[in-house]
Formats: structure tokens, sequence, C-alpha cells
């Protein structure tokens, strides 16, 4: 049990890393390998977007192949990746090597549970999906931090470098110390997997080039035209399918449904911000790398501290109160920012915004798997999961390319007040994504969430920012 809970917590560990470390690193790689913000964009995306989309192949792929062999091959996928990243000479070849990444991590990601929960007695397995979701929070609450210290005293290729000798010392012991394990024998979705990989990147590929080519341009129009086409051909496939990627009955509940919508819509404010906002603290605050990190805690550490109030709220009140309440403090929170934000602000004019952005993300993680779990069906709640995080990665690659399509339409690099100029806008944009949002969560039917005995009867993803 021991060596299972500290593998997998480990693995997990490096791809929720991966989410948020390389934001205070992008200053630093825009200097050393040029680019514009386009490639910066890129850099996260390619991420995102191939984790958002492969997340339940990976599960499907353990299922078929054996749950051990597909969590090695993951975790060699996302060591590789990590490797040819740190070498990596120029964008087009760090964007690569980070896409990479992201594939490692959707195959080895939702293994971790499902390895887990094999190894761990029922009755152990509370304290061991928490101590496994408390290290993942902790990495989602370091990225910036691990990010910025790295780069500042070594340099920005060290926080990919880092993960190599991690990933290779995980390897012998994921093979000599987890039980080989397959599920139902369940088929891949090929056909749903390329369409929906073809069409969102068309959508996102479209966003990102937009203000650069002209939004009337033919590239463009075509990402978003044939994008939403690939889309809407991916839920006729899903419709007709017997073994679905992403069953769309799931969304005949009403719950499933404005919990989801919810879930991408606050992942798109708030992965977004996070973007641009590490960029001005260092480009316009003048902070170093280290510095940068240390000043976004209040925000992205917050969760550590107030997730457990919001748990004991949720068991008490329902999860609907308090995720609307969340994402409605979120919301403020991206607003107060752009009402103060000048390029000469104080760090201490900051504060109060990011600490209720910190308390709105809190309240909103914490009870959110447990709405997910009670939307569906026991025997649904793992496809459910693994749909809602699929969903969540997703929002915030659209956010990555939504609201720098917003900032750099108003703004640029050239000067803080331009830099400025165009960040105040996007987190207007922002904080209206995620109040709605906040009107998804309430649409929630009101009823309690489920009990602790039957959330802990399946694994359940937690929230991967």
């Amino acid at each position: 049990m021991v060596w299972a809970l500290v593998i997998t917590s480990l693995a997990g560990f490096m791809a929720a890393l991966d989410n948020l470390v390389v934001t205070t690193a992008l200053p630093a790689i825009r200097k050393d390998l040029g680019g514009g913000l386009s490639d910066l964009e890129w850099t996260v995306s390619a991420y995102t977007l191939t984790f958002a989309v492969l997340l339940m192949t990976g599960a499907a792929l353990g299922d078929r192949f054996g749950r051990r062999r597909m969590f090695l091959t993951g975790i060699a996928v996302f060591t590789a990746g990590s490797a040819a990243a740190a070498l990596a000479p120029g964008m087009g070849e760090l964007i690569a090597a980070r896409a990479a990444q992201g594939v490692g991590a959707a195959i080895l990601m939702p293994l971790t549970l499902t390895l887990l929960t094999a190894a761990v007695p029922a009755e152990r397995r509370g304290l061991a999906f928490g101590i496994w979701g408390a290290v993942n929070g902790l990495a989602v609450a370091t990225g910036p931090l691990i990010g910025g210290t790295v780069v500042q005293h070594i340099s920005w290729q060290w926080i990919f470098w880092l993960n190599v000798p991690v990933g290779l010392a995980l390897l012998p012991f994921a093979r000599l110390r987890l039980a080989e394990s397959r599920g139902a024998g369940s088929r891949l979705d090929i056909p749903g997997t390329v369409l929906a990989s073809a069409g969102l990147f068309g959508i996102v590929y479209a966003l990102v080039r937009g203000n650069t080519d002209g939004w009337t341009s033919a590239w463009v129009l075509t990402g978003l035209t044939a994008g939403a086409a690939l889309l809407a051909a991916f839920v006729g496939w899903e419709l007709r399918t017997r073994t679905p990627m992403l069953p769309m009955r799931l969304f005949r509940s009403r719950a499933f449904s404005a919990v989801n919508a919810a879930s991408l819509l606050m992942f798109l404010g708030m992965f977004g911000s996070i973007f641009l906002l590490s960029q001005f603290l260092q480009g316009v605050g003048g902070y170093s790398p280290m510095q940068a990190g240390v000043r976004m805690l209040p925000w992205t550490g917050m969760p550590m501290l107030v997730a457990p109030i919001a748990g004991i709220l949720s068991d008490r009140i329902g999860g609907r109160p308090v995720v609307a309440l969340g994402l409605v403090l979120q919301a403020a929170g991206l607003a107060m920012f752009a009402l103060i934000l000048s390029p000469d602000v104080s760090y201490a004019a900051q504060v109060p915004a990011l600490i209720v952005c910190g308390v709105g993300m809190a309240l909103f993680f914490a009870p959110t798997a447990n709405l997910v779990m009670a939307s569906v069906a026991t025997h649904e709640q793992g496809i459910a999961s693994g749909a809602n995080n699929a969903l969540r990665e997703l929002g915030g690659a659209l956010g990555v390319a939504v609201l720098s399509a917003v900032f750099s339409a108003r703004g640029g690099y050239t000067s803080g007040q331009s830099f400025t100029d165009g960040l105040v806008p996007a987190l207007w944009t922002g904080s209206a994504a995620i109040a709605l949002a906040a009107v998804a969560a309430l649409l929630i039917p009101r009823r309690r969430t489920a009990a602790p005995a039957e959330a802990e009867s399946a694994p359940v993803l937690q929230p991967v920012a």
C-alpha cells in the first residue's frame, strides 16, 4: 500500500506541477528563445490540450493493455518529453516537447488512482485518496513558486530537467512494486479521439493566430469553421458508437451538464488570468521569477487552507451553494484586479484580489468532485470523473487562447502601459466567464452531495489546474 501511494502520488505530482510550473518561466523562455505571445500560448496550451483530449483515452488504454504497463509507458513518454523540452533549441521544438509531455501525463494521470485503488484495502482508500489529492494540490499551489525559484537560481531549462531523475527513478519501482491489472476489455474510441483532437486544435489555432493574421484571414476562418464542424462530427459519432470516449448520455443529467459547464468556464477564466498575471508581475512589476511565484501564493496556495473548511460546509449545506459562492468570489477577485491594475500598482494593492481569488478557487475545488459523482449512477462515476477533468483541462487551454486574444487586441509587450492596456480587458473577460460559471452552478439541482461511503466507492480524479 505504501509503495503504491508513494509511486502514484509522485507521478501525479509531476503531471500536475507541469500545468503551472511554466507560467513564471515564460518571460525567461521568451528572452532566450524569442517568439511572440502566440508562441508562449502554445508553450502552455500544447500541454493542456493534449492532456485534455487524451485523458480518457489514457484510462481506456490501461484497461485494455494493462494499467501498470501503460502507467510505465506514460512515465517514460512524460520523462522523454521533459528532457526534449529542456534541450529545445527553439520555440517550435519546445512546443512539440510540451505536447509530448501532455501525452505522457494523459496516460499516467488517470491510472494513478486505478492502480492505487487496486493496491489499497477499501477501508483505507479514503485516507489514501486524501493524501493523493493533497500531494496534487501541493503541486498546483507551489507550481509558480517552484518554477520561479528554479528559473531565477538555475535556468528555465531546469523546470523540465527536474522531471527526468524523478521519472527515471519511478520506472523500476513502478515495475517491481505495482501489480498488473486490466479493465473489462474497453475498446478504444480512435475516431472520437481523432475528431476531438483535430476540432479542438483548429479552434485553439484560430484563437491564437486571430490577432496576428487577422480574424478574416483564410487560415483563421478555416480553423474556426473546420474546428466547429469536426467537433459537431465528434458529438454525432459519440451518439452512435457503442464505445464512446465521452458518453453523451451523461449530459442528459442537468446536474452533470451544469457542473461540467461551470468547471470548463472556471478554468477558462482562472487559467488564462494566471497565464497573463504571472507575466505582469515580472515584466511590469519588476519582480524576479522567484519573487513573482511567492507573490502568487495568496491565490494558488489558499486552497490548502480553505479547502477543509469548504468540505465541511458542503457536507452541511450541500455542494451547490459552496461552489456557486466560490465562483462568485473568483469572478469578483478578477474584477478587483481589473479595477486596480496600472503599470505602477503596488503589490499591497493586489493582495486583497489575490486572496479573494484564492478563497474562491478553494470553495470551488472542494465540493466539485462530489457534485460530479452524485450526478451519475455509481457504475458511471469513473468515466464521469474523467470527463470532468478533461473538460477542465480543455477550459485551461481555451482560457489561455481566449484571454491572450483579448490581450493582444488591446495591448502588447512594448511597454508597461501597453501590457496593462491589454491585461485589463482580458481580466474582465475572465471575470465574465467565471460569472457565467456561477450561473451554471446555480442550475445544479438542490440536493446534498453523495454520502462519504458512496463517494469513496469509486476513485475520483482531483482537480488539476
